[in-house]
């Protein structure tokens, strides 16, 4: 019965100089992935998440009897943290409390936010509720205790967060966030090429419903050839500028994350690594975490080195319905204003034009 307290110190062990290595590096990765900022103020953050964990964590482990520890095969529930060692999800459910997300997904629709909260999850301080929530578009009037009844349970040093990507697009979301936390909040944004992402939505829209459902370009242009139909919300959610313009009005724009869906698939490490700098906590989400599926044509996840894999659903990745290149190409220009004012905005060239 003495396993439990021995891997627990093990675990704190390995952590404490796996971090202390990781300060010295100066945080260098391979050629090619971004590299994190590495001021003082951000390895402090660091840190603190993984002391203030680690010190929760040995407290509640030295407690805790006949627990039997699962191996990195363990169910899709499991936690793999660095090389072989688990921690379960039931110990922060067991220990652990509820608090209101320090880091929201606010969009955007079919840009890859699912992908991006499943690669975070990986990450021992991270603790992410799975469903959309919709509080701040649905049902904010049930007030902030049933929002946060919605969470998973953290211990101390973790971070709770939650995505859900209507966000970005609800006029009265920022303001809610903001009441909440005030600009305390981490905000991820998600991104994508606003004509690719039309067509994946119409895709969704198609897959639901295959009968009945006009052509996309019927949907796109008035009486199929006009105007662009900006009331159309496939079209509507890509004008990213106007979105963002709401949410800068509270938030400064340090407070946002924004993430290339494109880079989420062609380099899924690098964009995990600028997500776990921007949360504040060690980048333990890295290369080993991916592998690129063939058949779905995307980086699927892995549950640490030569664990077991997991894709996303079948709804992702589904195959996009042909749309004659002449209607692509006239969204691509309605869009070009709209994107070049987008990337002014972030602070970044996503390169969709």
């Amino acid at each position: 019965m003495q396993k439990r307290p021995l891997l627990a110190m093990f675990s704190a062990v390995f952590l404490s100089t796996y971090f202390f290595l990781y300060s010295l590096s100066g945080c260098c990765e391979k050629a090619g992935q971004i590299q994190p900022d590495p001021s003082p103020s951000r390895r402090r953050d660091e840190q603190v998440h993984l002391e203030v964990y680690l010190e929760a964590r040995s407290g509640s482990a030295a407690g805790d009897k006949g627990r039997i520890e699962r191996t990195s095969d363990a169910e899709d529930e499991g936690e793999l943290y660095g090389d072989g060692v688990l921690l379960h999800e039931d110990e922060a459910a067991e220990n652990g409390s509820q608090s209101l997300p320090q880091a929201i997904i606010i969009g955007v629709k079919k840009a890859g936010t699912r992908a991006l909260l499943e690669a975070l999850r990986q990450h021992p301080l991270v603790r992410a509720l799975g469903a959309e929530a919709h509080f701040f578009d649905r049902h904010y009037g049930r007030g902030l205790h049933w929002y946060r009844s919605l969470m998973p349970k953290s211990l101390p040093g973790q971070l709770t967060m939650e995505k859900t990507p209507s966000y970005f697009v609800t006029r009265e979301a920022p303001g809610r966030i903001w009441a909440m936390a005030g600009t305390r909040t981490k905000l991820l944004v998600v991104v994508r090429d606003p004509v690719t992402r039309a067509v994946s939505d119409y895709a969704q829209t198609l897959a639901k419903r295959p009968c009945g459902t006009p052509p996309f370009e019927a949907l796109a242009f008035r009486n199929g050839s006009g105007a662009v139909q900006i009331g159309w919300s496939a079209v509507r959610i890509g004008l990213y500028a106007r979105h963002l313009e709401r949410w800068l009005r509270l938030f400064p724009r340090h407070r946002l994350l924004f993430v290339s869906g494109e880079r989420l698939i062609a380099d899924p490490a690098a964009e995990l690594a600028r997500a776990q700098t921007f949360l504040g906590i060690p980048q333990l989400v890295t290369t080993q975490h991916f592998y690129f599926d063939s058949a779905k044509g995307f980086p699927c996840l892995r549950r640490g080195a030569g664990g077991r894999p997991h894709c996303l659903g079948k709804s992702k990745g589904r195959p996009h319905p042909r749309v004659p290149p002449e209607a692509l190409q006239r969204l691509r220009e309605f869009y070009r204003p709209f994107n070049l004012k987008f990337y002014q905005m972030a602070g970044h060239d996503f390169g969709w034009d």
